[in-house]
């Protein structure tokens, strides 16, 4: 019964201590993640917030002196801002027509989300949402089933490569998986803001910032591609090429991330089995014990009664042989010497049962 009594109390222990351990983790995790929050807050408004008051200062200024000048009501300047704002996602030509709800259909299902044109009919954001509904999920299976196309690729190459450098272990670890997907999202970014910057105009560095807010989804908005020069109608090369870049550029992002999600799964899961075990282990009674000057205790630090014996029962002791830790005994191997005993070197009324089994 006491022996029961332990395993269950063991078992009862790991359980507590994993489901602490997973408790501790989740709560470090969300005090990281709005530590991280508070920290960017922080430098954008640092940032930001000057320039933002000066371009106010600035468009406000202008916009009296636009009034003064011609004489315009306030009500007509806001008739203005309505006709300019909503003149702004005409310029690049028809919006919804096929190239264009192609495009549009792209940003939806990859949860870019620029905003640069939005459905306006009740059925258009009806549809919009339950083309989201659907049409997001299919994508994220689609750009994780790439990814992993992709790193198993990536994999091939590598091992093909160090046995071709001679290397010892050719294997292709989650390092090597890693490096390489970065390095092709890099080329992805830097080739694509040159292709950008050439057709939209734009400097490399907005190009870069543009692909990189692209390819991580962020989608401000503030760069739009396709949106000069009516590109949507007259240039359909372009316009192929810029899908083509969302669409297979996401897919190296996801080889990336999913890399980094099975690296955090398996270390989640290697926790697991390793508390499965270690309550199979206290529940079958294999636990080593611990010991201390005063008492022995269990892992809750509860004393082990009966815990010890007299000094004729020399098969017990602190290791897996009957050494007691003495100076003649080989990495705890058989005694060189058969008519050797323990008693020899230790002389003490109290042995300790084994901790090892």
């Amino acid at each position: 019964m006491l022996i029961e009594s332990y395993r269950q109390t063991a078992f009862e222990f790991v359980v507590h201590c994993a489901m602490k351990r997973q408790n501790v983790r989740t709560l470090s995790l969300v005090v990281c993640t709005f530590t991280y929050l508070l920290i960017g807050a922080a430098v954008f408004d640092s940032l930001e917030s000057q320039t933002e008051a000066r371009r106010w200062e600035f468009l406000q200024a202008i916009k009296n002196n636009f009034v003064e000048k011609y004489n315009v009501s306030a009500e007509d300047y806001r008739m203005i801002e309505i006709v300019i704002i909503e003149n702004k996602p005409h310029k690049a030509g028809p919006q919804w027509k096929f190239a264009g709800a192609f495009y549009f259909a792209t940003v939806v299902l990859a949860m870019i989300g620029y905003g640069h044109s939005t459905p306006t009919t009740v059925a258009g954001k009806l549809f919009t949402m339950f083309y989201a509904m659907v049409g997001i999920p299919l994508g994220l299976v689609m750009f994780q089933s790439i990814g992993e196309r992709l790193n198993k690729f990536a994999s091939v190459i590598i091992r093909r490569a160090k046995r071709a450098s001679g290397a010892r272990c050719t294997d292709a670890t989650e390092m090597n998986l890693m490096l390489a997907t970065g390095m092709l999202s890099s080329i992805i970014i830097t080739t694509g803001a040159a292709v950008f910057s050439r057709y939209e105009g734009w400097s490399y560095f907005d190009s870069f910032y543009y692909c990189f807010v692209t390819l991580t989804t962020i989608g401000f908005g503030d760069y739009v591609a396709l949106q000069n020069d009516q590109a949507l109608t007259n240039k359909p090369g372009y316009v192929a090429l810029s899908l083509v870049f969302i669409l297979f550029g996401l897919a190296v992002v996801a080889a990336s991330i999913n890399l980094l999600v099975l690296r955090f799964m398996t270390m989640q899961a290697e926790d697991a089995k390793r508390d499965e075990q270690d309550a199979q282990n206290l529940a079958a009674g294999n636990q080593p014990l611990t010991y201390d000057d005063e008492s022995t205790y269990n892992m809750q630090g509860k004393l082990l009664e009966n815990n010890y014996t007299t000094e004729n029962d020399e098969t017990v002791s602190l290791c897996s042989c009957t050494c007691m830790g003495g100076t003649r005994c080989l990495n705890h191997e058989p005694f060189v010497d058969p008519d050797f005993q323990p008693m020899d070197i230790i002389e003490s009324t109290l042995c300790l049962k084994r901790a090892s089994v």
